[in-house]
């Protein structure tokens, strides 16, 4: 039997794949590639999704109506300021193919799929390199031509440093003068709400704010974000999305995490102090040197002379533990590894694990 044709993507979440080659089952590979909340979903869903069982024998609302009202009333925007999309990669590709400007830019480290959406959609590639001294955020304004398509992780990824709100203010200003468009990441911003740039998105008609339930509420299998934007804006990109890319139960999933203000408050807590936790031990390893961050992981630089992140991977995963390895990221080295933040039972085991893989 002829297997699919498959393009491995150089991120986390290939779980499926990890435990077939080790042969073991999922729940014996504890994953810190990934950066799902480590609560898991909220508890509402279970019931949410039962009484939403009724709905399936319909097509979904290809609008996603009732969801956009809920984002619409959590973020003080309008249903016409927000695309629902089939997981915030969907939102990468469609705005790609159909702004398809002369040029992308994009910020870097930097999540891989806004490289390969810009080629795909045969759109040529520059990049703005950060750098170890400013924990790889972008910390000054750049030039970019009229017409240019440009990518910003906030927080940066994969450092998860927070980028400056008055250089944010400038850059989106100096685009917007410009005629380029900026495609602001906040995939893991729902971790720090309050530093988010949407409260700023009517004054520049050609910013867009990328946001994900994935992380923070713990459905990568749903599929599930969405994307805040001026209403002409988000017309045209949703006159060419593909229709029912959004399903009847990721809608009400999406509806129900809204709801639970107890888990985001829980949350909030919990990746405050573990990530706390995690990046004091990490630190007092010598070997290591963690970066500051304010979501959901850490980038960690490898300080022994010849370790690479890909060798620490493989001892790792012998303890069926995976990290992710970070150098394929554009503008780090085989150094380079990133952990998800995790509970005090799992964080300690991956420590322990650790330990073990730099001592030997």
């Amino acid at each position: 039997m002829t297997d699919l044709p498959n393009r491995t993507p150089p991120h986390g979440g290939d779980v499926y794949h990890l435990v077939r080659s080790l042969g073991i089952d999922l729940a014996d590979l504890l994953d810190f590639s990934a950066n799902i909340n480590p609560l898991g979903f909220p508890p509402g869903l279970s019931g949410a999704m039962q009484e939403a069982m009724r709905e399936i024998v319909h097509y979904p609302d290809r609008r996603c109506l009732a969801l956009r009202q809920d984002l619409a009333a959590y973020h003080h925007l309008t249903p016409e300021e927000i695309l629902v999309g089939n997981g915030s990669t969907e939102l990468l590709y469609l705005l790609a193919r159909v702004l398809k400007p002369r040029r992308g830019l994009i910020v870097t480290p930097a999540f891989s799929e806004y490289e390969h959406a810009l080629q795909v959609a045969g759109v040529p590639v520059a990049f703005q390199a950060t750098t170890e001294a400013h924990n790889f955020a972008l910390h000054e304004v750049f030039q970019a031509q009229a017409g240019d398509l440009v990518f910003l992780a906030h927080p940066a990824s994969p450092s998860g440093a927070l980028l400056d709100p008055e250089l944010l203010l400038t850059v989106a200003a100096r685009l917007d003068a410009t005629g380029a468009y900026l495609l602001l990441d906040e995939a893991f911003i729902d971790f720090v709400e309050e530093a988010s740039f949407k409260s700023h998105l009517r004054r520049f008609p050609r910013l867009m704010i990328l946001r994900s339930f994935t992380k923070f509420y713990g459905i990568p299998g749903m599929r599930l974000g969405f994307l805040l934007g001026a209403p002409e804006l988000v017309a045209r990109l949703a006159g060419d999305q593909e229709p029912w890319s959004v399903n009847t139960m990721a809608q009400v999933m999406g509806r129900a995490c809204l709801a639970d203000q107890d888990y985001m408050a829980q949350t909030q807590t919990l990746i405050a102090q573990e990530r706390q936790f995690l990046f004091d031990r990490l630190a007092a390893l010598p070997e290591l040197t963690p970066f500051p961050s304010t979501v959901n992981y850490l980038l960690v630089k490898l300080n022994r002379p010849g370790a690479t992140a890909a060798d620490l991977r493989e001892q790792m995963l012998t303890h069926h533990i995976v990290i992710r390895d970070a150098s394929n990221f554009r503008g780090l080295d085989e150094r380079f590894f990133r952990l998800a933040v995790r509970g005090r039972e799992e964080n300690s085991r991956l420590l322990a694990a650790l330990e073990q893989c730099l001592g030997s």
